[in-house]
């Protein structure tokens, strides 16, 4: 470990104030901490100064990666976010007003509801994945591309495991969204 290194300090500050104090973790966890707080605040900087949000983002993204037509059911939205069925009523109703998406019903005949990308919302999702996705490759720049790919399979490792033993679905927040 290393004294200069702020998040090692607490490691050694606890080892040096209760000797057996199990902080393996600490180097882990409290630096995930700080990535997911550094990532999600510069992800709202940038979507900040495309006057957008993560929110915006997310219903765009959903609908721009389930292909052509770029439409979705709001059931099938929900499904796909995990939100509540309110919670993607509001996104859809805030995207609409802003001419990124459109509702109709479905013509089924039940009481569907269709939503689907505008020319705008989809002109508005692909400058956005491009801005916000270079930008987390930029921020990866200190790391060769044989660590970033080792990070990634450790990574992976790691969410599945905490995802089965925690007995999550999905994490949802964290300052991001799923691009």
């Amino acid at each position: 470990m290393d004294d200069n290194d702020p998040v090692d300090a607490i490691a050694l500050a606890w080892l040096r104030e209760r000797p057996g104090t199990p902080v393996d973790g600490i180097g882990v966890v409290t630096r995930i901490w700080h990535l997911a707080k550094a990532f999600g605040d510069d992800r709202r900087r940038v979507l900040a100064a495309e006057s957008t949000d993560a929110a915006t983002l997310d219903l765009l993204s959903v609908l721009r990666r389930s292909g052509e037509p770029y439409q979705l059911t709001t059931r099938q939205l929900t499904e796909r976010t995990m939100l509540t069925a309110g919670a993607i009523s509001q996104r859809v109703t805030r995207a609409e007003a802003e001419g990124l998406v459109t509702r109709a019903p479905l013509d089924d005949g039940s009481r569907g509801v269709v939503i689907a990308l505008t020319p705008a919302g989809h002109a508005l999702v692909e400058r956005l994945v491009d801005h916000v996705l270079g930008r987390e490759t930029d921020l990866l720049a200190s790391l060769t591309p044989e660590q970033r790919a080792d990070l990634t399979d450790l990574l992976r490792i790691l969410h599945r495991d905490l995802m089965t033993r925690l007995n999550l679905q999905k994490i949802i927040q964290v300052g991001s969204t799923d691009v």
